[in-house]
């Protein structure tokens, strides 16, 4: 998986925008102005491919006991989200796929009900 390819993931869900509010190599996708999906454009420049998601706490917990290639998210809340290393040997592009629709399905399911039938209308 390349960048471009972990972009077009995340930007062709509904409503999601993608931004740059904290510097200017810190890419953010967000759905309804909250974060699913962070990345990192200069550690990718160096071949540091990662994403951090969002994820259920229970499930964040078996996922980084399972896989080499999922943490704790870093700079982020340890409980609700994890660092996924993209291209590792244990984590399959399939799987990076399914845990970006897992944190964009996590938020939505936290909108309110207005946001919600806002994005629904798009």
């Amino acid at each position: 998986m390349n960048i471009a390819q972990l972009r077009d993931s995340c930007i062709s869900k509904k409503g999601v925008t993608e931004h740059f509010p904290f510097d200017d190599v810190t890419l953010v996708f967000k759905v309804k102005q909250k974060i699913f999906a962070v990345v990192n454009l200069n550690a990718w420049e160096k071949g540091e491919f990662a994403i951090g998601l969002k994820c259920d706490p229970e499930k964040a917990i078996n996922l980084r006991s399972e896989y080499d290639g999922i943490s704790a998210g870093y700079h982020m809340n340890k409980k609700h989200w994890n660092s996924v290393i993209i291209n590792n040997a244990d984590v399959s592009t399939e799987m990076v796929y399914q845990l970006i629709n897992h944190s964009y399905d996590l938020v939505v399911k936290g909108l309110t009900k207005k946001a919600k039938t806002e994005l629904e209308s798009l």
